[in-house]
């Protein structure tokens, strides 16, 4: 089998900059505070009705497609990870097909949810297709607008003052070049903690964890919500609506899955940690990133992190972080790049690639 490599890199972060002061205005919450959790001091807002994961998606995978020195026509797969899709259904995947304007090669579009570490995932599934020779050019895009479904009072800040709107991508292609590629993936879950990240409604629960007593749960779904299966007035008056987030607890978690994944890569791949160019992380909070530098050892020129300016991007994060590195030349032919995540399910996952 071949190997796959990266052969181009694009990114999109729209106009609006809100820093920490604008959101001051709103809720209850500071520039110190802000910071001092999350390392973040400013992020990135899409044009509500003219900006979406979509058309921020398709303007990354333009600039990917153009840095791979290909035609959109060459695309014949696409790869979409994004939780904040434009419609619930149908997914971006075929939405970023007619953006780009390839509809008329009727090539597939597969669209992954795995929140934080969709676009991991997305690559692994990437590498696979283009090693065993099925595809030629996979297009593979995290997409994310999340300023039009966070709570902006008091009420919601913990979770809002962290997310910001963007897009990356990365264009997947098979080399002849056995020194270069994607060495190895390594993707895990577990859903015994799905609901401490999620969100919840509207969906099928109808608010079932968070509206029901237990009395109720085991008889059965109380009568005044039949037809009311996917979003109630009760749902809207108590900002049901919203992303459910346990920080304390993600955080414990995370500081523990991302070093193993990382190491697992690392063990796998018979590469010496030593001979590391460059870790990316999610980028899900500064303080989480600098406690795995410090795990692992690493030194300040070893991870990137874009935290601070564009805030957490979901499936985007990586993507973004991986064309600014490109662009900025600390990526180069050669060096050994971890790319690495952990978000909502929980899923965490890793991909180690000589670039």
């Amino acid at each position: 089998m071949k190997n796959s490599i990266i052969a181009g890199v694009g990114h999109f972060v729209p106009e609006t900059v809100v820093k920490n002061a604008d959101l001051e205005k709103v809720m209850d919450t500071s520039n110190e505070w802000i910071i001092e959790r999350t390392g973040i001091e400013e992020r990135r807002y899409g044009k509500k009705h003219e900006e979406t994961s979509t058309t921020m998606g398709a303007r990354a995978a333009e600039m990917a497609i153009e840095n791979a020195g290909i035609n959109k026509e060459d695309i014949d797969f696409i790869i979409f990870a994004t939780l904040s899709p434009d419609y619930y259904f149908p997914g971006n995947g075929v939405l970023l097909q007619r953006e780009l304007g390839i509809t008329n090669t009727e090539i597939g579009a597969l669209d992954i949810r795995n929140q934080c570490s969709g676009f991991v995932y997305g690559l692994s599934v990437a590498d696979q297709f283009v090693k065993t020779g099925m595809y030629k050019n996979v297009l593979l895009v995290g997409g994310e607008m999340h300023s039009m479904g966070l709570d902006f009072s008091t009420r919601g800040r913990n979770v809002t003052v962290i997310f910001g709107d963007g897009g990356g991508a990365v264009v997947v292609q098979p080399t002849e070049d056995k020194n270069r590629g994607i060495l190895t993936t390594h993707m895990h879950s577990n859903g015994t903690f799905a609901e401490k990240l999620a969100f919840i409604s509207p969906g099928a629960h109808s608010g079932y964890y968070q509206k029901y007593t237990e009395e109720e749960i085991n008889y059965g779904f109380p009568q005044d919500v039949l037809g009311e299966v996917f979003v109630t007035q009760k749902m809207v008056d108590e900002g049901m609506l919203y992303p459910h987030m346990e920080g304390q607890f993600v955080f414990k978690n995370a500081v523990v899955k991302f070093p193993e994944v990382i190491m697992e890569a690392f063990e796998k791949s018979g590469e010496s940690l030593d001979n590391l160019k460059l870790l990316i992380p999610h980028q899900a909070n500064l303080r989480i990133s600098q406690f795995v530098q410090k795990r692992l050892g690493l030194k300040d020129e070893q991870i990137w992190n874009n935290i601070q300016k564009y805030g957490n991007t979901t499936a985007a994060s990586i993507p973004i972080a991986l064309s600014e590195a490109v662009q900025a030349g600390t990526v180069k032919k050669g060096d050994l790049v971890c790319l690495a995540a952990f978000g909502s399910g929980f899923t965490w996952a890793s991909a180690l690639i000589r670039w």
